[in-house]
């Protein structure tokens, strides 16, 4: 739904005007289908690259306020639109990961983890999307 949203405002404009950001709480869920490493986190924002492809320009930022993600080291993950070029170049298929449920392992090569160690707290999960302005 944040990639559709995104995706609509790169296309027209609506609902919001760029520059726009994108803010949601909560946790999401999980179907896990593959034996990778990662956490429901960085998951969201490898899905969300993927879905945003070939869109334009956005950022994706997911954590737990608690500085955990899944069994991980990590509390979640940012990436933008150019992250999956980059990945390529590194012969990383963002799909495969996705499928194997192995977000941790794509991130970690592209230093898109996002680290804080453990907080002390357990607010939520905090999502943010960001469409730049135009150039």
């Amino acid at each position: 739904m944040h990639a559709a949203i995104a995706r609509e405002i790169l296309a027209s404009g609506r609902p919001l005007k760029r520059p726009a950001c994108l803010l949601s709480g909560g946790e999401t869920t999980v179907t896990l289908r593959g034996k990778g490493l990662g956490g429901r986190n960085q998951e969201f924002v490898l899905a969300a690259i993927l879905a945003l492809q070939g869109a334009g320009p956005a950022t994706v930022l997911s954590a737990g306020t608690d500085g955990i993600d899944g069994p991980t080291d990590a509390a979640g993950a940012i990436a933008d639109t150019e992250t999956l070029a980059r990945a390529a170049g590194l012969g990383l298929d963002a799909r495969r990961f996705l499928e194997e449920n192995d977000s941790y392992h794509f991130f970690d090569p592209l230093q898109a983890l996002l680290k804080t160690g453990p907080t002390g707290t357990n607010v939520m999960d905090v999502r943010v999307l960001l469409v730049p302005s135009q150039k």
